[in-house]
């Protein structure tokens, strides 16, 4: 399972779920998707992500295996 840390990196930078999405060029779904772990994302699309928070791609996304 891909667990995210999406909800407190959008808080640290004071984002709401549509600013992500207009940075990464995604709907505002799709974040919601991704914050309630209902959709994984591409790999493109996770390192967009982090790179809009600045951050490693480790420190929002996290493998765990079941």
């Amino acid at each position: 399972m891909l667990n995210n840390k999406l909800v407190i990196c959008r808080a640290e930078k004071g984002w709401t779920q549509q600013q992500l999405a207009d940075v990464v060029g995604v709907s505002r779904q799709t974040i919601a998707a991704l914050e309630k772990n209902k959709y994984n994302p591409s790999l493109i699309l996770a390192f967009k992500i982090a790179n809009s928070f600045e951050k490693e791609i480790t420190d929002v996304f996290k493998y765990e295996e079941d």
